[in-house]
C-alpha cells in the first residue's frame, strides 16, 4: 500500500487478475483460533517473529514496532500519499492486543464523522534474502469482518517498503514496495503487488504496479483467518518474488519483467514491514469510494502473528555486489541517507537527483563492485545554486561514513541547482566490493550541492 505505498499517491490502483494457481511449501494454514507462529521448516531460519501475546488492551511491543501517526510522515506526502482520510494514532483504541494472542487494528469514527485508525511498522529495515537464498514474510490475518455497504472505505493491508524510503519519503516507487495483502470494500479478494520504477507509468505501470489477485480459499477473507505470504527468491536463475494465500502461489514477479536498473534499485536493500487499516483513498475509489454514512466503524483487522524466515546463503545478507562501479550509479538509488531530498532533474536523461546537501549529510550505496583492476578516478554529475562564499567538498568513503575519504572534490555555485557539470577527482586505488558513502563537508550550514549520478574509472 504505497505512500505515494510507499510515496506518491496511488489513485485508481486497479490490479491485473491472476493467471495460475500452483502448490508450494506448506508453512502455515488457515483456521480460526489464534496460534503461535509455526516452527520453521527444515532449511529455514526464523529471523523475526511477533505472536502478539500480551494482556488485553495493551499496545504493541515497541522493541519490534513503531507507530506511524497522523495523516502522513513528517515532510512526506499528505494523506500518506494515497488519499486516505483517517488520522493514524498510537491509541489502544485503534491498535491493541486482545489478550488471546492477536493484534487488532480498529478504525473508529467519532461523533463529528472523523476517522481514526492504526499503522505500525517494524523498527528493522533489513529484511531481504541472503545472497543466493530466500526470504519469506508471512502473517496469519482475518480481514475486517464487514461486507457490503457497511464496508465502504475499508482498506486493510500487510505490506513492505524499501528501507531507503524511511526518512526520505520522496523516492517512491523506485525504492520498491511489496504489497503482500491488500483488500478494499469488504470484497472476498486479496491483491498482491510490486511497485517499482517511476511514477506515473514507467516499467512497473505505476501507480497500478505489477499486481495479481485471487479469492480467499475456503472461508472468505472477512469470515476467517488466512495466511498471507511473500517469498523473495534469489536462488533461481531469474530472481523472483512470489505471493501466496494459504500456501497457494497466485502471483509472481520476475526480475526479467523490468530492466536491470529498475530491479536493482528496488531490490538492492532491505525492507521494513507495515500493518495498517486505511479508510478511503485511491484504491478504494477504484471500487466505488467511501467511507460514507453507511460505513460501519469498529471492525478490526485481526493479526495472529508476523514471521520472517530465511533459507540458504546464511541468515545475514552480505553486500549484494550488484552495482557496477564503472557504470553510472543514480544518486537517488541509495540504500540509506541522512539530510537529503529527491527531486525531478532537468539534466539530460531526466529522472531524479538528490539535493539539499549540506555539511554533515551523507548517502550510502551498498555492494559496489570495483573488480580486480584498481579504480583510480571518481566522477560525479553535480550542480549548485549556493550563495556567494558557500562551497563544500563531495567526498568518497568506503564501508563507513566515518572512514578516511579516498578522494574528494570542491564545488561552489555552478549557475543554478539544475546547472549540471561533470566533475572528476582522483581516488586511492580501490578493488573488490565495498559499500560506498558520499559525504558532504562545508564550513557553512547552507546547502551547497545537488548530485544526479556518479561513477568510477581506472
Amino acid at each position: 500500500m504505497r505512500e505515494t505505498s510507499g510515496t506518491p499517491a496511488r489513485p485508481g490502483r486497479l490490479r491485473r487478475t491472476l493467471v495460475a494457481l500452483v502448490g508450494v511449501l506448506s508453512l502455515a494454514a488457515a483456521g480460526s483460533a489464534a496460534a503461535d507462529a509455526p516452527a520453521p521448516p527444515s532449511g529455514w531460519t526464523q529471523v523475526f517473529v511477533d505472536d502478539f501475546n500480551g494482556a488485553a488492551g495493551t499496545g504493541v511491543n515497541t522493541s519490534n514496532w513503531q507507530y506511524a501517526t497522523g495523516h502522513g510522515y513528517p515532510g512526506g506526502p499528505s494523506n500518506w500519499g494515497t488519499g486516505e482520510i483517517e488520522n493514524m494514532t498510537s491509541s489502544t483504541n485503534n491498535v491493541a492486543l486482545d489478550g488471546s494472542g492477536n493484534l487488532r487494528i480498529t478504525p473508529r469514527r467519532d461523533a463529528s464523522g472523523n476517522w481514526t485508525s492504526g499503522r505500525i511498522e517494524t523498527n528493522r529495515t533489513d529484511f531481504q534474502p541472503p545472497s543466493g537464498g530466500k526470504l519469506r514474510v508471512q502473517s496469519r490475518i482475518q480481514m475486517p469482518n464487514v461486507t457490503g455497504a457497511a464496508a465502504r472505505g475499508y482498506w486493510p493491508a500487510f505490506w513492505m517498503l524499501g528501507a531507503p524510503y524511511r526518512g526520505n519519503y520522496q523516492n517512491w516507487p523506485s525504492v520498491g514496495e511489496l504489497d503482500i495483502l491488500e483488500n478494499v470494500q469488504g470484497l472476498n479478494t486479496v491483491w498482491a503487488t510490486m511497485h517499482c520504477g517511476t511514477n506515473p507509468g514507467g516499467p512497473c505501470n505505476e501507480t497500478t504496479g505489477i499486481g495479481g489477485s485471487t479469492a480467499c480459499p475456503g472461508s472468505t477473507c472477512q469470515s476467517g483467518f488466512h495466511t498471507y505470504a511473500m517469498e523473495w527468491d534469489r536462488s533461481t536463475s531469474v530472481e523472483e518474488i512470489r505471493f501466496y494465500v494459504d500456501n497457494v502461489n497466485y502471483h509472481t514477479v520476475r526480475a526479467n519483467q523490468v530492466d536491470a536498473t529498475t530491479w536493482a534499485n528496488a531490490t538492492n536493500h532491505g525492507y521494513f514491514i507495515i500493518l495498517n487499516v486505511a479508510m478511503g483513498g485511491g484504491f478504494v475509489d477504484a471500487f466505488g469510494g467511501g467511507p460514507d454514512g453507511a460505513t460501519v466503524p469498529g471492525n478490526p483487522m485481526v493479526v495472529d502473528y508476523v514471521q520472517v524466515l530465511t533459507a540458504g546463503g546464511g541468515t545475514t545478507p552480505p553486500p549484494t555486489g550488484n552495482r557496477d562501479a564503472y557504470s553510472a550509479i543514480q544518486a537517488e538509488s541509495f540504500d540509506a541517507q541522512s539530510g537529503t531530498i529527491t527531486e525531478t532533474t532537468t539534466d539530460s536523461g531526466g529522472g531524479q537527483n538528490i539535493g539539499a546537501l549540506a555539511n554533515g549529510d551523507w548517502v550510502q550505496y551498498k555492494g559496489v563492485n570495483f573488480g580486480s583492476s584498481a579504480a583510480r578516478q571518481f566522477t560525479a554529475r553535480v550542480a549548485s545554486g549556493a550563495g556567494n562564499a558557500v562551497s563544500g567538498l563531495v567526498e568518497v568513503r568506503l564501508d563507513s561514513r566515518t572512514s578516511t575519504p579516498i578522494g574528494s572534490f570542491a564545488l561552489a555555485n555552478t549557475g543554478g541547482w539544475q546547472s549540471w557539470r561533470t566533475v572528476p577527482a582522483n581516488i586511492s586505488n580501490v578493488t573488490g566490493t565495498h559499500d560506498v558513502y558520499l559525504t558532504f563537508t562545508s564550513g557553512q550550514p547552507a546547502d551547497f550541492v545537488n548530485v544526479n549520478w556518479f561513477s568510477f574509472g581506472h
